[in-house]
């Protein structure tokens, strides 16, 4: 594996008695897709926030290269009752971006993710699909090397999550679909970024992933390539827990 972005040595979280993560090693390189499986309480979510720093190990320790800008997106993305630009200039404002800049460039995220004619709309008034692309449009504003993301389509109908994950797919590889004429100048030529992601949608992870990470009660099981983790033959002599996660034998 290439160096790597982000590393856990040994890494456990506690919430009072409760051991959420508990003895975690996962290195994560760049321009990999890895994928977090498992029940729910198996501490997915647990092991994202602690990737990303929202979250400091109780024992153990986590690094990440000085280098490696993040971004995380919830299942529930919040959206301030304003515009839709002004939800994204705000948070390249907090970082240091002058506001009218922010703003343009905010209008130039949106463009990336085919919004740009929502920009003046209420983001309020989005429907969840549309939320979810404006959240990975504010994520893609701040050029992170690393996007986090819990669940990013489990509310969504069919169509949203195929927008959703088309995006996602453009993400990994570098690529544009989209492009208008409120684009940056620079806008074209994007690095791929490193994707985590959280899904209870196997097939999603069969078809955005490279890497598979299975979890069950805190406990990091299994860390395969996705052709091998989908292997049956393969997966039941080296996890049978996953196996019977794919199964649905296992909740």
């Amino acid at each position: 594996m290439n160096s790597p972005l982000i590393q856990l040595t040994g890494a456990g979280v506690c919430f009072g008695a409760l051991a959420a993560l508990v003895d975690v090693n996962v290195s994560v390189g760049r321009a990999e897709r890895v994928a977090l499986i498992g029940g729910n309480g198996s501490g997915k979510s647990t092991l994202l926030r602690l990737m990303h720093g929202l979250l400091e190990p109780s024992v153990g320790q986590r690094w990440c290269a000085a280098e490696a800008r993040q971004a995380m997106l919830f299942q529930r993305p919040y959206l301030m009752r304003s515009s839709v630009q002004n939800n994204l200039a705000l948070g390249l404002w907090l970082k240091g971006v002058p506001w009218q800049k922010a703003k343009l460039q905010g209008l130039s995220a949106l463009a990336r993710v085919g919004l740009a004619d929502l920009a003046l709309r209420n983001a309020k008034t989005l429907s969840g699909g549309q939320q979810q692309r404006v959240a990975l449009a504010r994520a893609w504003a701040l050029k992170p090397d690393v996007l986090l993301l819990d669940e990013p389509t489990a509310s969504l109908d069919p169509h949203a999550k195929r927008e959703v994950e088309a995006l996602m797919h453009e993400f990994a590889c570098g690529q544009r679909q989209h492009a208008s004429e409120f684009d940056h100048p620079d806008a074209t030529g994007e690095s791929p970024m490193t994707l985590i992601f959280a899904s209870h949608n196997l097939g999603q992870v069969k078809r955005l992933a490279s890497r598979v990470i299975y979890l069950e009660q805190g406990r990091v099981l299994a860390d395969l390539p996705t052709e091998l983790f989908f292997n049956p033959a393969h997966l039941v002599s080296v996890c049978p827990a996953a196996d019977l996660f794919l199964k649905g034998e296992l909740l």
